[in-house]
Formats: structure tokens, C-alpha cells, sequence
């Protein structure tokens, strides 16, 4: 049996002197292949008053074919949209792309930082340089479950079509909604009088129908079917889970990296803070909803001084990947991270050929 191994490679993005649009950091990228072969960033770029837009950015290897640097290409999102707008700033935040081959372009899950709190909204491009806004995702019911109208983020979609629960094909949302009471913060404040409620603190897999002659989802951005797919279980992601990169198939399954909360303790102090960590889950080709590994510990925990100091401390946050098969390694993949919420890092994630014990 194997395992993963995972080796930083470096800080890949940092706020650039003098851009305003950078002052308040660079973080959370989106990462996908072109159809030139290129590998392209999308980080959310925070201007003063928390103002994100999403960015583009061309990564730049060297000879030995690691990445070494971007070249900055524009902007490819920035808040326009009401949804995206409010009273005192706006935000597109924390995008995924993923290339989703039945409906022939690229899907971009970001989050809209509007006057009712954050939404997962959805663009869609042939080229990634122009957008177009599908618009916010809507959730019909679950049993009790109200998933509309609830602060929603960290979502990415499969690229390909997976079975939802009635058998049908459909496009695979990625999310993981915050209900009242159910935030890092608020269960923080309880101070360890918590218990997990499976239902409103998962990720979860919601399912959308698309219409075959455009290409775009049925209604609009409507998903239904929903499916739990995992609850907080390790202590290093006690407070909270969510999604980090888009699935990716592997020969082992479906892979995903996703980020967990938990505090730790302030230096000097009887106080405590949040830390965000990452780990890894394999989730069944056929039936993504079943988990056939998960992370006993993080794959990655902040222990750079990057990741440890910056707008937000002790924070890794997995956001981007990329599989490395122009070098001839499709068991090694490129993971681009946020750092303290302030700059991006990347690392080498190299899997295994079977799953370990």
C-alpha cells in the first residue's frame, strides 16, 4: 500500500506594490488547463473595504517544469451583478473551475458577496477569458432542510455527469451550506458545548438537469436531489468542513481536497483561534457519495510563516489542482492554496496505486 505525499513547492502569487486591487491580498485561485495546453490562475483579488474581484493569471514554469511564477492577464469577474453587489462593496469570491466535457465549456463556481451574505453563483466560457453569468445557484427543499435563502459556498462542480438518486445523469454540485449557529465562529463561541448536527454542518452532493440544446443548466441554475456526502469527524476538522478543489478522477476514485477548522491555541494566552487544515477523500467513481478513504489527519496544516501570520492567521486553503500529465505524471498533481488569506502557495501532491490501509 501507498500513501499520499505532499511537498511544498513555494509561494506562487502575492500582492503586487502599489495595485489597489491587490491591497487587501491575493488568495483562493481557481486552476485549469486551456485548451492551449497553459495553465491559468483565477485568485480572488481584495481590494480595500473586502472588495473581491477574480483575477487572471498565466503560470509560468521553469525548465524542470515547476511552477515558478504568473503573469498577470486582467481581470475575469469583478462585482457587476446585484447579486454580487451591496450597500457598502461587493464581492466575487473563491472561484473553482472545472471543464465539464457533456456540456463542452468551462464551469466557474464563485462565491457572490451580495446584500444577502454569500451565494454560490455560476459563469460559464468557452475560452476562460470572457464570462457569462448563469446566476445563483437555487436549492429546492430536503425533508426539513431549507437550502435556499442560507449563506452558501466553497462548491465545485464534477466534470463529468454522475448518477443523482432516481439513476440520472446529471451535473454534480459540490457544496457546503452555513446554517444559522453552524459557522467556525458561532460553534467556537460555545466553548466545547457542541454536538455535530449531520445534517446541517456536511458538504453535500446536489444534482441539476441541463438542457441538451444549449447546454446550460435546466431552470436556469435549479438543483435538487440532494445527497450528504460528509460531516466533520477528525479533531482537526471539528468546526467545520467544506469543499477545497474540484473532483478529479483518478485511478483510485474520485479525489477531492477539501479543508477542515479547528482551534488552536494563541501563544502566551488562555485564548484560542481558528486553524484551517487540509485533507483528502476518495470518493467511488460510480457512486461518488461513498467515501472510500478520508484523511485521518491533514495532508497539510499552516506551519510556514505565510500561513501562519497574514489577514487571517493560520490558514491553507486548497483551491486549485492541477494533474501533471504534460510532464508524463498522472499520479502527481500541482495544489494552489490560499495562505493566511493573503497570498498563494502551491504544492506537489504525489498519489498512491492504491489506496493505503
Amino acid at each position: 500500500m501507498g500513501e499520499f505525499k505532499l511537498q511544498r513547492l513555494g509561494i506562487i502569487m502575492k500582492p503586487e506594490d502599489g495595485d489597489a486591487m491587490e491591497i487587501e491580498g491575493v488568495l483562493n485561485p481557481a486552476a485549469i488547463r486551456g485548451k492551449d495546453g497553459h495553465l491559468y490562475l483565477f485568485p480572488r483579488m481584495v481590494a480595500k473595504g473586502n472588495f473581491s474581484r477574480i483575477g487572471i493569471a498565466r503560470v509560468i514554469f521553469n525548465d524542470a517544469g515547476d511552477p515558478v511564477d504568473v503573469e498577470r492577464l486582467g481581470i475575469a469577474l469583478q462585482p457587476e451583478a446585484d447579486y454580487e453587489l451591496r450597500p457598502d462593496g461587493g464581492g466575487c469570491e473563491d472561484p473553482r473551475i472545472t471543464f465539464v466535457e457533456p456540456l463542452n465549456h468551462y464551469v466557474m463556481n464563485y462565491v457572490a458577496f451580495g446584500p444577502n451574505g454569500p451565494r454560490i453563483a455560476i459563469a460559464r466560457s468557452n475560452d476562460l477569458i470572457t464570462w457569462e453569468r448563469i446566476g445563483l445557484a437555487r436549492f429546492t427543499h430536503y425533508e426539513k432542510i431549507k437550502f435556499e435563502g442560507v449563506d452558501d459556498k466553497d462548491s465545485c462542480t464534477f466534470p463529468l455527469l454522475i448518477k443523482n438518486p432516481n439513476n440520472h445523469d446529471e451535473m454534480g454540485l459540490l457544496h457546503r451550506p452555513i446554517f444559522p449557529g453552524t459557522s467556525p465562529e458561532e460553534i467556537k463561541a460555545k466553548h466545547g458545548h457542541h454536538e455535530t448536527d449531520r445534517e446541517c454542518e456536511s458538504i453535500w452532493i446536489s444534482y441539476c438537469r441541463f438542457d441538451t440544446a444549449t447546454h446550460l443548466p435546466a431552470k436556469g441554475a435549479s438543483f435538487t436531489s440532494h445527497e450528504r456526502l460528509a460531516a466533520p469527524v477528525a479533531y482537526w476538522e471539528k468546526l467545520k468542513i467544506g469543499c477545497g478543489t474540484p473532483p478529479v478522477i483518478t485511478d483510485l476514485g474520485w479525489m477531492i481536497l477539501y479543508h477542515g477548522v479547528s482551534e488552536i491555541p494563541i501563544p502566551n494566552s488562555e485564548k484560542t483561534q481558528l486553524c484551517y487544515s487540509a485533507g483528502i477523500m476518495i470518493l467511488d467513481r460510480e457512486e461518488p457519495t461513498k467515501i472510500l478513504y478520508r484523511s485521518a489527519e491533514p495532508i497539510m496544516k499552516p506551519e510556514l510563516p505565510e500561513e501562519r501570520v497574514g489577514l487571517i492567521a493560520d490558514v491553507v486553503f486548497p483551491t486549485g489542482i492541477d494533474r501533471r500529465d504534460d510532464i508524463g505524471m498522472p499520479n502527481r498533481f500541482d495544489v494552489y492554496y490560499g495562505m493566511a488569506d493573503d497570498r498563494i502557495g502551491v504544492a506537489r501532491l504525489d498519489i498512491p496505486n492504491e489506496l493505503p490501509g
